[in-house]
């Protein structure tokens, strides 16, 4: 961890305050002819101020160098108490920082954990800010320091230790994003998050091909692997160019064009158990449903009329976010927009 300002000014000013006492010693033995022990004794009473008087007589030259000694210790003294003062407010600011940090991450439920903040980590965060509050948890002071100053609410520690997962809040969050640097560390990261939070929904980038499977074994819900991924955009472009246009048109951060977002028909929805017929969703919305999931079934891409929308079903839709914004009233109060 680097020095906070304060502590370096404290320690050059020290540094260069016996750098003061030495040549002013130096002087009063060397060219003033004191003893070395009078020497020092002259020096310090010189820069500390104390009105002693002069040991020896002293003439003009010699006069001149002790107000000189005398202002340039006064001002390094100085400049050493100013860092020392500035040291011990940064500790007591760092203190309450970190005390109503801890405050705010206690209040917070069905977060999302975000272990690691090296340049995915960064990546990753617009994409989440917005859509739910964001707990970073990095080893790297220079990192979390980094995260707070975006705004973020960031815990510096081991990601695989118990307590600093905990000091997230591990235990009531959502989803936890595991972004390290080794998939060893990625692996102990995911089984000390699953055995404090069993129902975690965990998501993990893998570096290597060969730790997918271990990552799943561990408990990771998705791996994710930017090369895989980087390499089937790099093929999607050469070969479905429009694909990839269009994959570029309605993925994250794409802008406000086209949303592709996933909508979950809670068991007070008025909707829930009518259906798609019933529904209108595209007449009523403008939003386009792609494919629907019962809880624990698997997807069923365009859902035909005679389709029942089951309490607690998943719906991946598209539309603009005007479209989207009036799905969701509709889900909540079965009327589309007036």
């Amino acid at each position: 961890m680097s020095w906070n300002p304060g502590r370096r000014r404290v320690r050059l000013g020290l540094l260069l305050l016996v750098g003061v006492v030495c040549v002013g010693a130096a002087w009063f033995w060397l060219v003033e002819g004191f003893s070395l022990v009078d020497a020092v004794y002259q020096t310090v009473m010189t820069v500390t101020t104390v009105g002693y008087g002069e040991i020896e007589p002293l003439g003009t030259r010699g006069r001149i160098f002790a107000s000189v000694l005398m202002i340039t210790g006064v001002g390094v003294a100085l400049y050493a108490i100013v860092g020392l003062i500035e040291d011990v407010l940064e500790n007591q600011l760092d203190r309450w920082g970190r005390k109503r940090m801890e405050r705010q991450i206690e209040h917070l439920r069905d977060h999302v954990v975000l272990c690691g903040y090296g340049r995915v980590g960064r990546g990753i965060v617009p994409l989440l800010r917005g859509r739910s509050p964001v707990v970073v948890v990095d080893r790297g002071a220079d990192n979390v320091v980094e995260a707070q100053d975006a705004g973020l609410l960031a815990v510096v520690g081991d990601t695989t230790d118990d307590d600093v997962l905990r000091a997230a809040g591990i235990t009531r969050a959502a989803t936890l994003v595991v972004s390290v640097q080794t998939d060893a560390d990625a692996i102990s990261t995911v089984l000390s998050a699953r055995a404090l939070n069993p129902g975690l929904r965990i998501v993990s980038r893998a570096n290597a091909a060969s730790s997918e499977a271990k990552l799943v074994r561990a408990g990771v819900d998705h791996v994710v692997n930017p090369l895989r991924l980087g390499a089937d955009r790099l093929a999607t472009f050469a070969l479905q160019p429009a694909v990839a246009d269009f994959a570029d048109l309605v993925g994250p951060g794409a802008g406000e064009a086209f949303r592709l977002e996933q909508v979950v028909v809670l068991a007070a929805s008025p909707l829930a158990g009518r259906t798609m017929a019933e529904c209108r969703i595209r007449e009523a919305t403008g939003a386009l449903v792609l494919a629907l999931r019962e809880p624990g079934g698997a997807f069923e891409s365009n859902p035909g009329p005679d389709t029942v929308l089951g309490a607690g079903a998943t719906l991946v839709v598209i539309g603009t976010p005007e479209q989207l914004a009036a799905l969701d009233d509709c889900l909540r109060t079965g009327r589309g927009p007036a």
